[in-house]
Parts: structure tokens; C-alpha cells; sequence
């Protein structure tokens, strides 16, 4: 039966049941207080894209900001930034630092688009990379603005799995909040060498392009994340940190345990009530997801 076609309820209720029969009655609650937010660019990013206009960045912390703090009580580091006009972050261009960085704690880079150089020269230092997946060109286009394709994507994603752990991650209703090339994305990925998925929901971000956009409907979240759950039986699925609070959080964080998700970032209480009635156990980290 076609996964749109049926109704929510009984998709929720075939993820769980996957997920029962592949994975323990266990469930992950990451908070990330042991996981420092670096940018190797600073506040500065080329590109502005149409989601983030580079108001992420302003909470992250510099990479020499970061080397030259005291006694800290991170033990690894996330590493971001800006993309460049090609839609790489530029890394490479602070390897000295990024190695210090290395020395001090995991790595977990967002690396944005790689050549198989780059991925080959970034996967000396990196624990693991967070790589954000698209499966439709018109959304690249819309969010980005880079005369790139899916195809572009999928090369960056298999240079960097040849030679490094590597986490897709898909952001649910990127466009706008249009839900657009997500499914095609996971279709793509089946065809690929898969640790595990990170999901992250479009949120509305005052200054930038898509401020007055709304988010997918949590429904639709959530649809989305079991249909995940479905084609990727044996796959851990995590719900990020990135994705709207409130009201709308709390619902879909409930729906993203029914749907069979294996770690969720920064959980509404709901998702304690829902893993409890589930007979989950439940285990809290203090690092990145992908970590």
C-alpha cells in the first residue's frame, strides 16, 4: 500500500512495529551540553541562504574563540560555518586550528558540498560528518541559490562515505516548508551505503528569506518520519535539534517515537510520557547526535 495513501495512524503503527523488530525497547535523549558549536567562518557566510541567512552562525563560536578557552568541560565539537559560493564550507582553509580542535575532542564537521580531495584530506581529523542531503534541484535553487544538483549531492555524500563516517541529514520542508524532494531523497539514499538518518524540521527564522513560512504540518513531519522508519527497517533514525518548539514540538515529538526514531535532540516532556507508555528505556547523552 502506498505510504501517502494511508492514513497516519496506521502508518504510525507499522513503523512501530518495524522498529519492534529490529531494535531493542530502547530510546536515546541527546542533550548536547558536552558538544560546543564552532564556526570556522565566524558570523560570515557567502551565500545567506533562504532558511538561515547566517543567523545560526551568530550563536556559534568562533574557532580561535574556541582554542582559546580554559578548562572547557566540552568534549567535542561541532565545526560549521558559512558556505562559500560553491557551497562548501571552508574548512580546509583553518586546517591548523581544526587540528588543534582535533586534539582536544570528536570532531562532527558540516562540511556542505566536497570534492573526493576534500573528503579524503577532511576524513584525517573528522570523527564524523554531518552532511546535509537534498533530493530536488528546484529546492537547491530556491534555498541556496548555487547552480547545483542533486547529483552534485550525492557525489559530495559517496566521496565522503569512501573515506569517513557520514550521517545524512534531511531537512523536512526545507523549501519554505514545502515538503518537495524529502521522499526522493530517502530513495536516493536506499541506494547507498546508510549509517544511520538525521531528520531536522523547517523552522521560520526572523531575517531571513522565509521568515512569514510556516513549518510542515507536524502530521506531515511525522508521516514522513515513519515512511523513514518503513524503508529503512534497519537504520537508526534521529529527530535534531533543528525544528520548531512549542506546540508544534511537542506534538511531533510524541508522533516521532510512534514512529520509530532510535534518538531525539532536546525531547519535549511528551516524548517522556509517549517512550514510558511504549515500555522504552530510556538513555541521555551529552553529545551531538551523530557522535
Amino acid at each position: 500500500m502506498d505510504n501517502k495513501k494511508m492514513s497516519l495512524e496506521d502508518l504510525l503503527e507499522q513503523a512501530w512495529k518495524v522498529r519492534q523488530a529490529f531494535f531493542p525497547d530502547q530510546i536515546e535523549f541527546a542533550a548536547p551540553n558536552r558538544t560546543l558549536s564552532v564556526s570556522v567562518t565566524g558570523g560570515s557566510c557567502e551565500l545567506n541562504c533562504s532558511h538561515c541567512n547566517g543567523v545560526y552562525l551568530q550563536k556559534m563560536i568562533p574557532i580561535e574563540q574556541a582554542l582559546s578557552l580554559k578548562d572547557s568541560r566540552e568534549k567535542s565539537y561541532l565545526v560549521s560555518g558559512g558556505c562559500n559560493a560553491a557551497g562548501k564550507v571552508p574548512l580546509l582553509e583553518k586546517w591548523s586550528e581544526l587540528e588543534e580542535l582535533a586534539s582536544r575532542g570528536a570532531l562532527n564537521l558540516h562540511t556542505g558540498l566536497v570534492t573526493d580531495e576534500e573528503a579524503s584530506r577532511l576524513s584525517e581529523i573528522a570523527t564524523v560528518v554531518s552532511f546535509d542531503f537534498v533530493g530536488d534541484d528546484e529546492t537547491i535553487s530556491a534555498v541556496y541559490g548555487i547552480p547545483v544538483t542533486v547529483n552534485d549531492y550525492l557525489s559530495s555524500y559517496r566521496s565522503l562515505q569512501k573515506y569517513t563516517r557520514v550521517i545524512p541529514h534531511i531537512c523536512i520542508g526545507l523549501k519554505g516548508g514545502e515538503i518537495k524532494g524529502e521522499y526522493e531523497a530517502l530513495k536516493i539514499l536506499r541506494d547507498e551505503a546508510v549509517e544511520a538518518i538525521s531528520m531536522i524540521v523547517f523552522r521560520p527564522t526572523a531575517e531571513t528569506r522565509f521568515s512569514e513560512c510556516s513549518p510542515p504540518a507536524f502530521e506531515d513531519a511525522a508521516r514522513f518520519i515513519a515512511s523513514a522508519r518503513l524503508m529503512f527497517p534497519r537504520t537508526p533514525l534521529y529527530l535534531g535539534c533543528m525544528r520548531p518548539g512549542g506546540r508544534y514540538r511537542a506534538q511531533l515529538d510524541a508522533l516521532a517515537i510512534k514512529a520509530g526514531v532510535n534518538k531525539i535532540v532536546l525531547p519535549a516532556p511528551e516524548a517522556r510520557r509517549q517512550a514510558d507508555e511504549l515500555g522504552l528505556s530510556i538513555t541521555v547523552s551529552g553529545e551531538c547526535c551523530s557522535l
